[in-house]
């Protein structure tokens, strides 16, 4: 039998705990990652114990009272607070949401708060997404067109601007393609769950004059057909998104013009 053994440096240690909770009525405890490159210590789980009161309905309000009035080294991105950045996206009660929009009293017991999976940890709740930026510039997200442009919009009709809904909502938070296990194991080759909506999101634009550019570049083993449709994508999206169905309308695109 195969026994694999995690580096020590892996290895979740039992972290602090905190409580705020003289004279409350109700109480949360929220089970929250921590981990600080400088100190040289394994990462660990804090336990912070507060007055359900004290903060408004959503995670990303009790993250921002945890860090005002118990522990101002707490690390965490936000930016909206509306679910339009994807600034605030993390692992809550086992999955990929946004912290903005994840109620409170939606999780039972106590509130488990993580990183987005499978990517390297900047500090706490705030992961490295560099790389997966760098994926997405380089499906190149943005109009190309080779005739002269108009002198006013370049005009669609109703249904070619219908192609587009469920596709420019993206909000690139990486919810989707941090829970997808294809993009966990050919993360450096595979463009992911989000860069693939994007990218059809330009293929289906009637503006967008470089669609045979476009497919010549996602066909490729790795970049696009890495994809099993697992769905994880789709379950995780916080906007209701289905990055599955736009990475099998490229597929079926690249089949039609053979």
């Amino acid at each position: 039998m195969v026994a694999f053994r995690l580096p020590r440096n892996s290895a979740i240690e039992t972290g602090r705990r905190h409580s705020t909770i003289r004279g409350a009525t109700r109480t949360k405890t929220f089970r929250i990652y921590r981990w600080n490159p400088e100190d040289g210590r394994n990462p660990r789980i804090d336990e912070f114990e507060v007055d359900r009161g004290k903060f408004g309905p959503m995670v990303l309000d009790a993250l921002i009272y945890i860090k005002n009035e118990i522990d101002s080294t707490l690390a965490f991105r936000r930016s909206c607070r509306e679910g339009i950045c994807g600034s605030c996206a993390m692992n809550i009660d086992g999955t990929n949401t946004l912290a903005c929009l994840k109620p409170v009293d939606e999780v039972r017991g106590d509130v488990r708060i993580y990183p987005l999976p499978h990517r390297p940890v900047v500090k706490d709740l705030v992961p490295d997404l560099n790389d997966i930026y760098a994926q997405y510039q380089s499906v190149e997200p943005w109009l190309k067109a080779t005739t002269p442009p108009p002198s006013r919009e370049r005009l669609q009709s109703p249904e070619e601007r219908g192609r587009l809904n469920g596709l420019y909502e993206c909000i690139l938070c990486f919810c989707c393609s941090t829970a997808c296990p294809s993009y966990w194991w050919n993360g450096e080759r595979f463009l992911g769950p989000a860069v693939l909506l994007w990218a059809y999101r330009w293929i289906a634009d009637s503006r967008d004059e470089a669609t045979g550019e476009r497919l010549d570049m996602l066909e490729d083993p790795f970049k696009l057909y890495r994809c099993h449709t697992i769905m994880n994508c789709a379950r995780t999206c916080p906007k209701g998104l289905n990055p599955a169905k736009a990475i099998a309308e490229i597929k079926k695109m690249l089949v039609e013009r053979r």
